[in-house]
């Protein structure tokens, strides 16, 4: 079996949320590894307040999520 790290998961394994739209207060999919979405009801661009994960403490997390994962990871960030 192998060993996966469980911070991980949520970039490696993402899976929908939905979010209300603070205009509209219509419902808005927002996966698990996304920082930003938009509004179908209004257009709006909805963010959340960064997600803590495996980038902010695991010296290993360059190579375990791979380096496009990561580097897209770094980018929202520091956004």
């Amino acid at each position: 079996m192998d060993f996966k790290c469980p911070g991980s998961k949520q970039f490696t394994e993402p899976k929908p949320e939905f979010v209300p739209c603070p205009l509209c207060h219509g419902e808005v999919e927002m996966w698990t590894d996304e920082a930003k979405a938009k509004c179908h009801n209004c257009g709006n661009v909805v963010s959340r307040e960064r997600l803590q994960g495996c980038i902010d403490h695991c010296s290993a997390a360059r190579e375990c999520l791979g380096e496009e994962l990561y580097a897209r990871l770094l980018r929202a960030r520091a956004n």
